[in-house]
């Protein structure tokens, strides 16, 4: 499906060059003010430079320790800290700083806790939706074990957009990340859609592990099967030696051939290429799937409140990565 090269060597399509700038310095040194931690940060994200230049990045919440240790992923696996009670309010005071109109939050596992962290996620939103009512807010979940309680109590907090991504094909699941399960992720997304019909559900992927495009395409079908109407495809890239290798380098016309076919299957918008993430451009995203509540209504990537300008359906595709980045 993709090109097969060394580990040192990188096609052009998946690289990008190492610059520092002053949007990317005020950035982070406005997160940090927050008290705040980012998964483009912990994820070592090959777009964090791109998106902390154009003042936008996805909040990680509750933490930034993870309870699970999947394969592709460089966050911290260990015993996590003790849930900060003022993190809602840490979020909106950033929020409001940072003049932001849509954020997205996300989390590691949390199975630590009672709840998984559903409880997190709910007073995040809310915070949100209290302090900045015009803010539209997608959410990144882990699984919650299938508690469809759980997710429900997420769904119905507030948020557009429910996002919990399947990751990879069935047959690289248990490879890929051992405690989590495809069913079992196409049953958050099941869930969330029957607590909140009105949620627009979300969901990525990677390729580049081994996978084969009929089994890419039999996922895509799947989710929306499951009720999902937005998805991302990026390419895997490692993000530390502790992490799985990557199998392939996918060509942008395979990533191009994906988005077409998602769109026949009836996605509302789908974003496939080498750089796309799970909240790549999320605002952009938002636009182009329709999802745009009343101001008086809106509720809880971060975006700033001038217009995007950059397309996701490329994923970067014309951009030159500064090197092997965690993929989500």
């Amino acid at each position: 499906m993709g090109v097969r090269l060394p580990q040192t060597r990188l096609p052009e399509w998946v690289r990008k060059p190492i610059r520092w700038s002053e949007g990317l310095h005020g950035m982070k040194i406005l997160l940090r003010g927050t008290k705040l931690h980012t998964v483009c940060e912990e994820a070592r994200c090959p777009n964090m430079e791109e998106c902390f230049t154009l003042g936008t990045a996805t909040f990680m919440i509750l933490g930034d320790v993870c309870t699970r240790r999947c394969g592709f992923c460089s966050v911290t696996t260990g015993k996590p800290p003790t849930v900060d009670p003022l993190e809602p309010r840490h979020v909106a005071e950033a929020v409001e700083k940072l003049r932001l109109k849509h954020v997205v939050l996300t989390s590691p596992a949390r199975d630590d806790l009672p709840d998984e962290g559903a409880a997190g996620f709910e007073a995040c939103v809310r915070a949100l939706r209290n302090s900045v009512p015009t803010v539209t807010v997608e959410v990144l979940t882990p699984d919650f074990s299938g508690d469809e309680g759980k997710i429900a109590r997420v769904a119905r907090s507030g948020v557009h957009i429910y996002n919990h991504n399947i990751e990879t094909v069935p047959r690289l699941q248990k490879r890929v990340r051992p405690a989590a399960s495809y069913d079992r992720s196409l049953g958050v997304l099941t869930s969330a859609k029957k607590a909140e019909p009105k949620v627009v559900a979300k969901s990525g992927l990677m390729v580049g592990l081994g996978e084969r495009e009929d089994e890419v395409i039999d996922v895509l079908k799947d989710l929306r099967g499951a009720g999902c109407e937005m998805v991302t495809i990026g390419q895997y890239l490692r993000p530390s030696a502790d992490c799985l290798p990557v199998s392939e380098y996918v060509h942008p016309e395979v990533f191009a051939r994906l988005r077409t076919k998602a769109l026949e299957l009836g996605f509302r918008q789908a974003a496939s290429g080498p750089f796309v993430r799970s909240s790549y451009h999320a605002e952009r995203a938002r636009h182009e799937a329709g999802v745009t509540p009343p101001p008086e209504t809106g509720h809880g990537v971060a975006s700033c409140r001038e217009p995007p300008t950059a397309a996701v359906s490329d994923g970067g595709v014309n951009e030159r990565v500064q090197s092997e980045g965690v993929p989500r």
